[in-house]
Parts: C-alpha cells; structure tokens; sequence
C-alpha cells in the first residue's frame, strides 16, 4: 500500500466509500448519497446469488456463502421503506462489513468512489425529518458537504443492525468488579454506546464526565485542567474514547492527550465497533493502553482495570 493512502495517527481523516441509494416517489427518482468508514468495509462485490430464507423481514435479501463464511445481506433501500425504481437493480452492489467483529452485507444501488474527509468538516446529525425528502427515516451520524452542493450522510450500520437483533452488546458478567476512585472521561457520539459505556464504569466506582466527540473531550479536560492543574491525574485514572466522532476523531484526540505533559500519563483505552487489525494498530501507535471492540462486559473490566494498574506499575517505576 502507498503511504499516500494510509491515514496518519492524529490526521483527523477519515476515509468514506461514497454509495447511492434510490428511491422513487411520485414518478421521480431520488438518489441519496451516503458514506460509511472504509475501516468498517471488508470488501464490495456484485450482487451474488442469493439464498432466500423464509419467515425472515421483507429487508433481508437473504444469505450467501462468501469463501465459507455464510453472510446475511440487508436490502437497505427497503430497509429505508423506499420503493425501488425498476432498473436500479442493475448496478447493484454488496458492501460487506465488519465491526463488532460481525459480517454483514448491505445492498446498496451505486458504490461510486472513496472520499477522504476531515473529521472536522462532518457535522453532527441533527436535522429534522423533513431535511432530507428523499430518506428521512435513516439513522445518520453525520453529515458533509461534498461537490455541487451535495450533502453526503455518514450512515450509523452499526444502530442500524442492532434494531435488526444481529448484534446485542453483552453488558453482564459473572465476575467481581474491581473498584476504583476517582473519575473517568467517556468519549462517544452514539448516546446509547456512551450510556453503556458510562453505566459500566460506574459500577466500577467512577464519577463519569460525558463527551459526544473529542473536541467536546478536550474542552472537558481543559476544564479539569483549570480546576486540578498538575495533579489532575490524581483525580481522572482513566479516559474511554470511541474512535469515529464528528469534529474530531479519538485518534486526533488522543495525540492531543498524550502529548501534553500534565495528561500523558493518564491511561486510554479505545472502545470501538471497528474491528480491523489496522485501527488496533493506530490505536497503540496512538498511545492507548488497549483498542477494544464494542462491547462486552467482562473483557472491557478486565481491560479497564489493566490499564489502570499498568499505568500505576509505571508511575511507580518513574518515582
């Protein structure tokens, strides 16, 4: 791979495959452009021969053996209750994803090109229903401008599967929860992974300060920092970031973290529903004591309370 296209840890880019979805409605056909991280894509086909299975929603294509791993496909324009015009079948492609560790095919009409976009430039989502006539019951993380005026919306696959009930998050153990003091700062732009993430680290003992992206994360520390100056990491033990976040993203964030003198020792530990081997590697290039994939309870204690000693082992050694 060219070093061109490898996105540096701290860049605060992102790459996005750009896909199109139709959809026809009073004798017009609409095309709604989305995007979704190229981290989260395996790969993207041609519609294969599908498998039906009956009893399943309408939205589920069906099944087909991909080099003997069998993957659901999600029809997503009618997921979307979008009526399909007639020859948008043609074109059609599968982009075959994975995070939380799952494959799941999506069928969409166009897969176009790959954009690379600054976290900076994608604004939360938080338009209205009516924003959008095309598509205005999709679940959207956020939201670009792209050439002619386009907006391009960054679809949350993730949300989306879990309505489906192909992915539930484990947040039971049957293990001792270890207990800490102090607080801990939650990084995430998805409000349900930002409540699970923060019920979990209080039954662990900590006082949980919020933020929806890592530039939200740094006005929260700045203000620790006003407040605890040198001794803030006697106060904050542990930061818990998503990676994927509007305005700023965790890898950008955390190179801000670890390169200040008064935070850098404080422990941080990506919590994310990527899971490709290369984001892990970003992750510990970036300085985090662990890279963790969305969500289960008993690995994200145990790896909780690892960094957490690892990083008073280290301290110990300093002094």
């Amino acid at each position: 791979m060219n070093d061109d296209n490898i996105l540096k840890v701290g860049s605060n880019e992102m790459e996005l495959v750009d896909f199109r979805l139709l959809k026809e409605e009073d004798g017009k056909v609409y095309e709604g452009v989305y995007g979704v991280n190229v981290a989260k894509v395996r790969e993207i086909i041609k519609m294969p021969t599908l498998t039906e299975l009956p009893g399943t929603p309408e939205y589920i294509d069906g099944i087909f053996d991909l080099r003997n791993v069998v993957i659901p496909v999600i029809n997503l324009a009618r997921w979307m209750n979008a009526k399909e015009p007639e020859n948008a079948k043609a074109n059609r492609r599968i982009i075959i994803t994975e995070f939380n560790n799952i494959l799941i095919g999506f069928a969409v009409h166009e897969a176009r090109r790959i954009r690379r976009i600054s976290w900076g430039d994608i604004e939360s989502a938080s338009f209205s229903s009516g924003d959008n006539s095309a598509f205005n019951q999709t679940r959207i993380t956020g939201v670009t401008k792209i050439e002619n005026d386009e907006v391009l919306l960054i679809l949350d696959l993730e949300s989306i599967i879990e309505d489906l009930g192909l992915y539930t998050p484990s947040t039971e153990t049957s293990g001792q929860i270890e207990q800490f003091q102090g607080s801990a700062l939650v990084l995430d732009d998805s409000v349900t992974a930002r409540r699970i993430v923060k019920e979990a680290m209080e039954k662990m003992g900590f006082n949980v300060i919020e933020a929806q992206d890592g530039k939200e994360g740094l006005e929260k520390l700045q203000e620790m920092l006003n407040i605890f100056g040198d001794n803030i990491a006697n106060e904050l033990k542990i930061i818990v970031s998503d990676v994927e976040m509007p305005q700023m993203d965790g890898f950008h964030f955390a190179s801000h973290v670890k390169n200040n003198e008064k935070l850098k020792t404080i422990p941080l530990v990506f919590n994310s529903s990527i899971s490709d081997h290369f984001s892990d590697i970003r992750g510990k290039e970036a300085g985090a004591e662990a890279y963790l994939t969305k969500f289960d309870a008993s690995t994200f204690y145990d790896e909780i309370s690892k960094a957490i000693h690892s990083n008073d082992n280290k301290n110990m050694i300093t002094v």
